[in-house]
Parts: structure tokens; C-alpha cells; sequence
């Protein structure tokens, strides 16, 4: 018996693309997703989720797994050279930090649940605009949407020939999954709130900062921040010696991220002139990849993915699939703002270092944070303006 559902080719298996496949599936449509690696799995080690994806997780039902091992710290604390600047309880700001490899089990549990068919080992290295896509070994498959959610480097983006513009930043991060330690950074500084996330910052005499947030219970996220031009500073396996001496309070945990090897990631920005063609669209850092100022690459992978099924299957339901093209520009009108200041707000963070003052989580900081992608109401404003713009044109 011939399928007669919808079908969705799709290019990547981390977050962008696992939201997208679920989302998909549990509206009807079939879902094919191809991950190039031998098997599925996160890198990286933490992650901080925001009120954008959360919506997201709520609406493929995936809220309950992910609170499992995830937790919300009582507030966001920031230090200068130890003294604390801020500590912002984000009343109102819904978030949650948890591991990296937890979220993605998380999604993969929901996109299997959901009946998307995953294939590990299959890469993707062309796409068409007609909805065509090429694997390495030459095999070509159809579908009525494909989705490039297969990271900076997405194959899907350039064999479409889509022209983009990178900007780079001076600094760069390394990142480690430790034990909390907590017993014994609470012997070092009884007074501090170990369950807050701290970000140690220290500009004079040389940039370097540590971001500490607690993923759960038993683990902790911690990020090492220095310019790419200092060495010592980059350097991986990390310079004890170099960072105890700056932050001797962290020691514990700095002791066990000595004896990983990590990897020094630059800072970057990837910005796209559009994310569709055809019944063509990327989706997360194939689309958008940002400075991670505002903890939001994967929000908005996240919150653009759900929009994109969403747009979609309204598309096809009302008009067929022959209206997909008009549909996923129009979705990328309507949606690409939030991403396009999360964007701008992160990279203006990691050019200026702005967030060593703290108390940042307000005005423009938070839009995209506090943004619902799952309300079916939330433009309706903007439908209103350009409604009254139109009449009062004519």
C-alpha cells in the first residue's frame, strides 16, 4: 500500500534537526532524517534552554524526559575579579540548564517515539530546490520538504548555493562536563550559592573568564573564555597552573577539566541572505550560528524548527504542495526576526564584553528568551500594523 502522507527528507541529527523530524511526524507527516555520523550523539557538554525552546519541548510532549536530569538555578550570578556584580533571579524568564547529551536523548527519545526514521551513516551532500536529495553513495531521494539542519558546514546550504557572510570575534570558548565538586568549592566559599550559575570574569590584567552553571545534581557545565590570541589562555588540555592562579575558588572542578583534552571553539556569526529556496530550508547553525552571549544557537534552532513543521503543514493542508515555496518564505518573513537580534545581540556581547557588568537579562537581551513560537496568536499584532499600514496606503 502506497504512503500518501507528506514526506520530509532531512539533513542532520542534533537538535535543529531532531525538533524538526518530531514536530513533523506527529502532525503526519513521514519523516526521513540521515545523520552523517556512524551513530547519534551531542557534543559539547552544557546547555542553558530559554522560554522559546521550552515551548517547543512542551509542545512535542518532551518537557517530562528533559526535567528528569535538568534543573533552574535560583538566579544568574556575575562577578568581576570575584566581586559580584548582579545576581539577576530572572523572575518571569522561564529557563532551565542541563547537559548537552541529555537534551539530545531527550529529542531523539521523542523523535523515534513520534515514527521519524533515523538512518546514522547517511550523509547528505546535495539538495535541490525541487526537493531532491543526494547521499554519498549516490543515492538520490525525493520529498516534498527537505530540511538542512546539518550544522556551519551544511552541505544542504552550499550545494544550494545560498551566499552567506561569517563574522568572527576575538574570543573563543572551551567546554567540560566535571562533578559538581560542591562539597568542596562550599570548604573554599561557604557563603557562595553553588546551585547559581556564575560567570567569573576578569578583564585586568588579562581577559579570562569562567562560566560555571550547574547541569543537575551530579554535573557541571563549565565554559573557559580567552581571546584566540592568547595562547596560554587557549591552550587545550587547559593551563592549570594559568587558570587556579586566576580563579583559585574553582580549583576542584578546573582540576578535573585539566585531564580532558576539550577542544577551543571560536566565536563566529553566520548569517544567511535567505534561508529558503524552493521546497528547500535550513534551520539552526546551517542557518543562524551565533555567539552563544545569549545561550540561544540552540533555542532558536529549536523554536525555528517547530515554526518550519508548523508553516509547513498549514501549506500543504490548505494549498497543496505546490504552495510550499511561497509558504517558507513567507515563514522565514514572519519568523527570522527573533533569531536576526539574537544574532546581533550575541556578537555585540562577545565583541564589547559587555556581559561582565551584568545585569543583562532585560530589554532586547531577552525578546527572543521570552518569545512563545508555539502561540498561534503571536503575530497577530503584527498582522493588525501591516493591515492598518495597507488601508491607510490606499
Amino acid at each position: 500500500m502506497t504512503d500518501s502522507r507528506r514526506h520530509a527528507e532531512i539533513s542532520g541529527g542534533g537538535f535543529a534537526g531532531l525538533t524538526a523530524a518530531t514536530a513533523l511526524a506527529q502532525k503526519g507527516w513521514s519523516v526521513r532524517l540521515h545523520e552523517r555520523a556512524p551513530e547519534l550523539r551531542a557534543e559539547g557538554a552544557g546547555i542553558v534552554l530559554w522560554n522559546n525552546s521550552l515551548q517547543v519541548l512542551d509542545a512535542i510532549g518532551a518537557t517530562h524526559d528533559l526535567n528528569e536530569r535538568s534543573m533552574t538555578p535560583p538566579a544568574y550570578e556575575t562577578r568581576m575579579n570575584n566581586v559580584i556584580q548582579s545576581q539577576e533571579e530572572l523572575d518571569g524568564i522561564r529557563w532551565r540548564t542541563m547537559t548537552r547529551p541529555h537534551l539530545h536523548q531527550t529529542l531523539l527519545t521523542a523523535a523515534r517515539e513520534a515514527g521519524v526514521e533515523i538512518l546514522a551513516g547517511s550523509e547528505v551532500v546535495a539538495a535541490t530546490p525541487e526537493g531532491e536529495v543526494t547521499l554519498a553513495s549516490g543515492e538520490k531521494r525525493t520529498a516534498d520538504l527537505v530540511i538542512g539542519a546539518d550544522g556551519v558546514g551544511s552541505a544542504v546550504r552550499d550545494s544550494l548555493g545560498i551566499p552567506l557572510k561569517r563574522q568572527r570575534s576575538g574570543d573563543g570558548i572551551t567546554r567540560f562536563l566535571v562533578p559538581r565538586h560542591k562539597a568542596e568549592l562550599q570548604a573554599l566559599e561557604p557563603d557562595t550559592e553553588w546551585d547559581n550559575v556564575i560567570d567569573f570574569w576578569n578583564l585586568e590584567p588579562r581577559v579570562l573568564r569562567v562560566l560555571y552553571t550547574p547541569a543537575n545534581d551530579e554535573e557541571l557545565y563549565i565554559a573557559l573564555m580567552s581571546p584566540s590570541a592568547d595562547a596560554d589562555g587557549s591552550r587545550v588540555p587547559i593551563d592549570l597552573e594559568l587558570w587556579t592562579s586566576v580563579f583559585p575558588q574553582l580549583a576542584p572542578v578546573l582540576q578535573d577539566a585539566a585531564g580532558i583534552q576539550g577542544r577551543y571553539y571560536g566565536y563566529q556569526t553566520t548569517r544567511l541572505e535567505h534561508w529558503t529556496q524552493g521546497r528547500a530550508a535550513l534551520i539552526g547553525d546551517s542557518a543562524h550560528a551565533m555567539c552563544p552571549a545569549l545561550a540561544q544557537g540552540a533555542g532558536t534552532a529549536m523554536q525555528n524548527a517547530w515554526t518550519l513543521a508548523v508553516a509547513a503543514t498549514e501549506a500543504v493542508a490548505s494549498g497543496g504542495t505546490d504552495s510550499l515555496p511561497h509558504a517558507l518564505t513567507e515563514w522565514e518573513r514572519v519568523e527570522r526576526p527573533y533569531t536576526d537580534l539574537a544574532q546581533d545581540r550575541s556578537q555585540w556581547y562577545a565583541d564589547t564584553r559587555e556581559m561582565a557588568k551584568g545585569n543583562q537579562f532585560v530589554g532586547e537581551s531577552v525578546e527572543t528568551a521570552l518569545y512563545n513560537p508555539t502561540d498561534p496568536h503571536r503575530h497577530d499584532s503584527d498582522r493588525n500594523d501591516t493591515e492598518r499600514h495597507e488601508v491607510a496606503a490606499s
